[in-house]
């Protein structure tokens, strides 16, 4: 092994919207004090069970526009939980969009969050 991750960095315009949105979604603590980061107008982070995630301003953020190639997702999350239908109604809640709801048949949806960052709701 020759690195350790720790954390996931997601790009967006507003840093304190998209730590709340996926606090809600994921529990944690935004900007735990923490030696690794400094925090500031341009930085959040997010510290879940054994994962961190960090958000960084980047002015003029283009999101991703699933699924076009000219704009691709970048990344994403696979979220598991336990019931599908009900974590759907909550992430839309937060404020997050679907974006493909698939055929009725798989275990798993697609969503972007609030900064157009798409991820995956994946039934347990």
């Amino acid at each position: 092994m020759i690195a350790k991750l720790q954390c996931v960095v997601l790009d967006c315009a507003d840093v304190v919207e998209l730590s709340r949105f996926y606090q809600s979604l994921l529990g944690g603590v935004v900007n735990q004090p923490d030696p690794r980061w400094s925090l500031g107008d341009g930085w959040a982070t997010l510290h879940t069970d054994g994962l961190v995630l960090a958000f960084q301003r980047v002015e003029d953020h283009q999101p991703p526009r699933w699924p076009d190639p000219a704009r691709p997702q970048q990344f994403h999350l696979d979220l598991g939980v336990p019931d599908l239908n009900r974590a759907q109604e909550d992430v839309l809640n937060l404020g997050a969009s679907l974006l493909d709801e698939g055929d009725g048949k798989r275990s798993w949806l697609i969503f972007a969050d609030p900064a157009g960052h798409p991820f995956c709701l994946v039934r347990d």
